[in-house]
């Protein structure tokens, strides 16, 4: 089981895992309604490296990117439930518009997105490639999206 840390403490503990030898993996998101396609992500995610640290945006950033109906979920029930899955060593909460402050701090071997962006379209790409790491794209699982589900029980 994971757990919730700062900023500052993650790019030390990072820093630690690295010096051991060991292939650090960051991705974020919003994480709202976690289902089937978040869970298989995070599996994939967390097989690229030895330790996975998901920045998980918090309520302000995901109101500016979903809109102000969501988060359907605080981000610290987000936060607790994205911990409790044995793939996510760690969750750390950025309130920024791209999670570049996040992976500039953590400087990881490699960040993971979904298949439903392009690393040409990402802010963070630049920024991983010049802490020496290297952007993962992963296939996402169809039909499956917090999106969706919202739609279906009529939250929009």
């Amino acid at each position: 089981m994971g757990s919730v840390s700062t900023r500052s403490e993650l790019a030390q503990k990072a820093s630690e895992l690295k010096a051991l030898g060991k292939k650090v993996v960051t991705t974020n998101g919003c994480f709202d309604i976690l289902h089937v396609g978040h869970v298989r992500f995070l599996k994939a995610a967390r097989a690229l490296g030895d330790v996975l640290i998901v920045g998980l945006n918090t309520d302000r950033s995901v109101r500016k990117l979903k809109g102000e109906k969501r988060p359907i979920q605080s981000e610290n029930d987000r936060a607790e439930i994205l911990s409790s899955l044995g793939c996510v060593d760690y969750v750390c909460l950025f309130d920024e518009d791209t999670p570049v402050e996040f992976i500039k701090a953590l400087k990881p071997d490699f960040h993971a997105k979904g298949a439903d962006y392009k690393p040409s379209d990402l802010a963070e790409t630049p920024v991983v490639e010049a802490g020496g790491g290297k952007l993962e794209i992963i296939d996402l699982v169809p039909g499956k999206s917090t999106t969706s589900i919202v739609g279906k029980i009529g939250v929009s």
